[in-house]
């Protein structure tokens, strides 16, 4: 087969300078994510210690998973702890942060609900996306500090409610809901205005059919608008399991004291486990980094399976064939 170019002419290819404007990205992700991510592999072969110089092979991994001896058994039960605390945690923060925003996103975007001021109210609601875990978590703790000294435990007090302080950071349950409350409440204005841009993404014409069919406000939702919303919904589902599982800041910070002895073992998340074993116990590189290595696996799993539970067959079959064209496409195209 000729060649469709035309006779006498020479093509002018400006692809290399876009490779110049990327460069500095690829540079930066080398030394700061692709270089520490092969380091923390090798680190987790290695024994623990301050020099982490002895290879140890994948007994880190044996003693953190299955335990074993005495130390063994106690570095097990700790990250088995923090790896129950990372679930609760992200389950009790993103099961009400999707649907108070999917509530929103819903009456903020419906045609028939004029609301004045959407805007104000959306960055409103952003706003504490915005403030630093630090600040948040010195906040709720005056508001919920063991002592007497705190706000709802002085407020109490004079109501007479309370003969003694409630100890609400060092309570299992009560701090667990203060922490699954800050995280909904720093993220869900985030949440919503993913989830509204997914549905003001929707043809309008779909709702304007199904206003005319007599189809009720629940038809809609459910038969419309939560359909057409799956890949947002997919996408802030998967970064949501990302960031919950990776969830560090806000229960690390949530304590009263100093010290690794100050950290609440009901709020010790895996990330908060790294941490510790890192820099506030004797160094014990090996158990952090085998740890990150293990939470590396189990986000790629569980991301994996979340998209492919929530992927058809027939969208599977389709993004197959789609490839398959380009495939062929650009072998017709060198002829």
């Amino acid at each position: 087969m000729q060649s469709l170019k035309p006779q006498g002419r020479k093509s002018i290819s400006y692809a290399k300078y876009g490779y110049f404007f990327i460069l500095p990205f690829f540079i930066v992700y080398v030394f700061f994510m692709i270089y520490p991510l092969i380091n923390t592999f090798r680190l987790s072969l290695y024994g623990n210690g301050g020099s982490a110089d002895t290879m140890v092979g994948f007994q880190n991994f044996k003693w953190i998973l299955f335990g074993g001896s005495r130390p063994a058994k106690a570095i097990h039960e700790e990250f088995i702890r923090s790896l129950g605390n990372t679930v609760i945690l992200w389950v009790g923060n993103f099961v009400p942060q999707i649907i108070l925003s999917l509530l929103l996103a819903v009456w903020f975007t419906d045609s028939k609900v004029k609301i004045k001021g959407t805007g104000a109210f959306k960055v409103i609601m952003y706003m504490p996306n915005i403030i630093t875990a630090t600040s948040v978590c010195g906040l709720f703790l005056i508001l919920f500090g063991n002592t007497k000294y705190g706000a709802v435990n002085a407020m109490l007090l004079d109501m007479g409610t309370i003969t003694e302080p409630v100890r609400f950071v060092d309570n299992v349950t009560s701090s667990r809901i203060i922490v699954m409350f800050i995280q909904t409440w720093m993220w869900f204005g985030n949440t919503m205005i993913l989830l509204m841009s997914g549905i003001m993404g929707i043809d309008l014409s779909l709702f304007e059919a199904a206003s005319i069919d007599g189809a009720s406000s629940g038809q809609v939702f459910f038969k419309i608008t939560l359909p057409l919303l799956k890949p947002i919904f997919l996408y802030v589902l998967i970064t949501s399991m990302i960031g919950g599982l990776q969830m560090y800041d806000v229960p690390y910070l949530f304590h009263e004291g100093a010290g690794q002895d100050a950290i609440r073992k009901q709020l010790e998340t895996v990330a908060v486990f790294v941490y510790k074993h890192f820099h506030l116990t004797s160094p014990n590189y090996g158990y952090s980094a085998a740890a990150s290595v293990i939470l590396f696996f189990i986000t790629g799993i569980l991301g994996l399976l979340v998209y492919r539970f929530n992927t058809s067959s027939d969208d599977r079959a389709a993004a197959k064939s789609n490839r398959k064209k380009s495939k062929n496409s650009k072998l017709l195209g060198g002829f």
